[in-house]
């Protein structure tokens, strides 16, 4: 799930030196272009920003879009590391400026696809609205659900609708109204049926008898107005390895 947000004026002063290859991945990874925005289809286990890994973050990967002596595009949110899916990016300060905005003002709609189990949740749509606190052990951060007059409460909700149902498992569409830190994944945790592949979150690793490869979740689509006027829907299709369990468990 996406977290806050980045402030879009901060960029790195000096541009992050790439290899052809990494240029190459990158580019290889846009859905849509054009002089105001660039939307890409992040892989699951890619940071979106700030990773600890050893390969360069994503934000780090958009200099490859920078014109000699320009900034490289800016980030208007982000997705967690093993999430897959649309990520929006803006070419300009203004851009940043008006997207970070919409971003603020919910203007800006997300869809995700999940796959969960033990099976569909009950009813088989709903909204939970559950707020969250942030919870630190060690170097890890987590996200747990509080009452809504814990001293570190922020709200948060998520829709949920049930797609497809097979035994063991249930394919949902969902949609955060609020952006907190690894709320999908906690919301539906807390109802008892969490991602496949979310072991932070007690999500199964083997499903049906077939191993989950990562966190199942994908953001499909992204609907957000357009800095030059209007509205554009941003779509990403479900990567193999997700699509290949929704085939083998049925869902699909």
């Amino acid at each position: 799930m996406s977290r806050r947000p980045p402030r879009p004026d901060r960029a790195p002063v000096t541009p992050v030196k790439l290899s052809k290859d990494e240029v190459a991945f990158v580019r290889g990874l846009v859905i849509y272009q054009d002089p105001h925005v660039v939307a890409l289809n992040k892989p699951s286990g890619l940071s979106s920003q700030g990773g600890r890994g050893q390969g360069h973050t994503l934000d780090e990967l958009l200099w490859a879009f920078a014109k000699p002596g320009k900034a490289r595009p800016r980030l208007i949110h982000r997705l967690d590391r093993d999430t897959s899916g649309v990520i929006l990016t803006a070419r300009t300060k203004p851009a940043a400026g008006f997207l970070g905005k919409a971003m603020m003002d919910r203007r800006i709609a997300k869809t995700y696809r999940a796959i969960v189990t033990p099976g569909a949740p009950e009813p088989g749509a709903g909204v939970v609205d559950a707020p969250l606190r942030r919870d630190e052990q060690g170097r890890e951060a987590y996200m747990r659900v509080c009452p809504a007059d814990h001293p570190d409460a922020e709200t948060a909700s998520s829709r949920y609708r049930t797609l497809a149902e097979a035994p063991g498992a249930a394919l949902l569409e969902l949609h955060p109204e609020t952006g907190r830190m690894h709320q999908l994944r906690v919301h539906l945790a807390s109802l008892g049926r969490p991602i496949a592949g979310d072991a932070r979150y007690g999500g199964a690793l083997v499903v049906g008898g077939q191993p989950v490869p990562r966190l199942m979740l994908h953001a499909a689509v992204l609907i957000f107005p357009h800095p030059s006027g209007g509205e554009m829907r941003i779509e990403a299709p479900v990567p193999p390895d997700m699509a290949g369990l929704i085939a083998g468990l049925g869902l699909g």
